[in-house]
């Protein structure tokens, strides 16, 4: 990044310490990493993880490292592996070097390990469960020393080389560091660092029955790699104890560059969760269809929804970075999609609710082709081939028998409106259905009108979009909305109480014809409807899912 681009980026506490490491000579370089755990999709606070690690290495020309946390073959799939780096190269970035994953680090973790116990700071415990919780104290009560702590170092070895030989069960004991149970800070009270798991592992295969626990294995790998500035969210911030008390006790890494851990808020989102254990029981449970529905916030929902990685970039600098928990209002989100899609998405006329307007007045052996902008404020996007005839299909919330006052700009008997690049049109009549709801409406139109006003100073002041009805392709519409009615799911401990009713809402209508030719993630605005984008994920019909409106209506 040159030097211009440097001065207009926004800065933040982040930056503010680089720039000191940087100006002291602490670091000649800048290395950060970002290390997903491959048990589920990354979703919209991984996206300001992703910007703020990645960018940040950008912003000084450094490296970001791909690693994947994967220390718990119990809860991980490479399906998540496969996602994950599909999510980060699709928002623009991309890793230093080859992807790591902690397990590559496996023999250094085992061997850190063993120096730990050697120097009595870590030992095997054999307390259940239960009895760890009861021993462990409380905020306002110290804990009490595991029976097993006062093992020799010679002993606690063996006892290590029997657990990986998988000679003990799975929860029968776990490698414990050994630090202060009476510490005010609860993950410094012998927190473990070792448990057994017999499960296969995606990368290790059956290689190991042991696993390190991620405050044990993160660190470590950090400074494996070389990492300067180990950024993660606030929740970390007391196991930044732990974080350096193990470097600092293992002589390969207590050097004076070794890496430092800093924490930034994690995104909370309005009407949104983004814990990933509550995303996984909306799937698990059926409350969506799967990890990319487009009512969840993952990267691969708000990918399928519409959204671009440019207006989560520029959703990820808005809302900036500090250390300060709050709720990002979701409106903040929604404008920086529709502020990126203005300028970008193609214009096309979609019938959602459609009602057959006849033109009675028009050939009815007549097809008439009008050449339509793409664009209002961009000629460089071209024009599209829509069609006019004597039936056409418009919404029918856009007619009324009596307009209701001077303010209405839509149709109603005996008022006139503009079809959207098209004619003027008077109503004359209409039918009903049996239950009494409009049928077809009647019109009649001004030859006179196309492309210009009517000749005699008449002022139609409503114009109102349609597609002509032979030529129309059948196409579904899925109206999204909030997948919670609460702003602050969070404080409810079951879900499915607070899941709105209305979050998908599925419509028939038409298109024009030109979207057979529709691109799989083009968005494209509906005029007055919305933003709307070609499903991704079924192909052999159109469905259009609602991206954003065109104006923030939510009440």
């Amino acid at each position: 990044m040159n030097s211009e681009n440097k001065d207009e980026s926004p800065t933040n506490f982040i930056r503010n310490i680089i720039n000191d490491d940087l100006r002291t000579g602490k670091h000649n370089s800048i290395v950060t990493r970002f290390p997903p755990e491959p048990n589920g999709y990354l979703h919209i606070g991984h996206a300001k993880s992703i910007c703020l690690n990645f960018g940040t290495a950008n912003y000084y020309d450094g490296f970001c490292n791909l690693r994947f946390d994967d220390t718990n073959p119990a809860k991980e799939d490479i399906e998540y592996v496969k996602s994950i780096k599909e999510d980060i190269l699709w928002l623009g970035f991309d890793w230093d070097g080859k992807i790591k994953f902690s397990s590559n680090y496996f023999d250094i973790f085992y061997k850190s390990a063993e120096e730990l116990i050697s120097k009595g700071l870590a030992y095997v415990c054999f307390l259940s469960i239960e009895k760890t919780r009861s021993y462990r104290g409380t905020l306002k009560s110290p804990g009490k020393n595991s029976p097993y702590r006062k093992t020799s170092p010679e002993e606690n070895l063996i006892l290590f080389h029997k657990m990986k030989a998988g000679e003990f069960k799975e929860g029968e004991c776990v490698l414990r560091a050994k630090i202060d149970m009476s510490s005010n800070f609860m993950c410094m009270r012998d927190p473990t660092l070792y448990r057994i798991r017999f499960d296969t592992h995606h990368q290790t295969n059956d290689d190991w029955c042991i696993y390190p626990m991620y405050d044990f294995a993160h660190c470590i790998g950090d400074a494996i790699e070389g990492v300067t500035h180990s950024i993660c969210t606030l929740e970390f911030q007391d196991n930044r104890r732990i974080y350096n008390w193990i470097l600092e006790n293992l002589d390969e890494f207590n050097l004076p560059s070794r890496p430092h851990q800093y924490e930034f808020s994690r995104l909370n989102l309005e009407f949104t969760t983004t814990s990933k254990r509550n995303l996984k029981l909306l799937v698990d449970n059926n409350h969506v269809s799967g990890w990319d529905d487009p009512r969840m916030p993952t990267i691969s929902g708000l990918r399928r929804r519409g959204y671009t990685p440019a207006s989560i970039i520029k959703f990820s600098e808005a809302i900036g970075v500090s250390k300060v928990n709050s709720l990002t209002d979701v409106s903040i989100l929604e404008s920086a999609i529709r502020d990126d899609l203005n300028s970008i998405a193609p214009r096309s006329m979609a019938v959602i609710n459609p009602i057959k307007l006849i033109i009675e007045n028009y050939p009815a052996d007549k097809m008439e082709s009008i050449k339509a902008p793409n664009h209002p404020q961009n000629e460089k996007m071209g024009t599209r081939e829509i069609f006019f005839s004597r039936e056409i299909y418009i919404d029918r919330e856009d007619f009324l028998e009596v307009s209701p006052n001077n303010k209405y700009k839509r149709l109603a008997l005996n008022k006139e409106v503009r079809l959207r690049n098209s004619y003027v049109v008077k109503a004359t009549r209409f039918d009903n259905d049996k239950d009494g709801n409009f049928k077809t409406i009647y019109c009649t139109y001004d030859s006179e009108t196309l492309g210009k006003n009517p000749s005699d100073g008449r002022k139609v002041k409503g114009v109102i979009h349609f597609v002509e009805a032979s030529s129309a392709l059948e196409a579904e519409f899925r109206i999204y909305d909030r997948l919670f009615s609460e702003s602050n799911p969070s404080k409810f401990d079951d879900f499915s109480l607070i899941l709105n009713p209305d979050s998908l809402k599925i419509k028939y209508g038409f298109v024009e014809s030109n979207l057979s030719a529709a691109k799989i993630e083009r968005v494209y605005q509906f005029e007055r409807e919305g933003y709307y984008c070609l499903d991704n994920q079924l192909k052999d019909k159109l469905i259009f899912n609602k991206t954003v409106g065109l104006k923030d209506t939510y009440k």
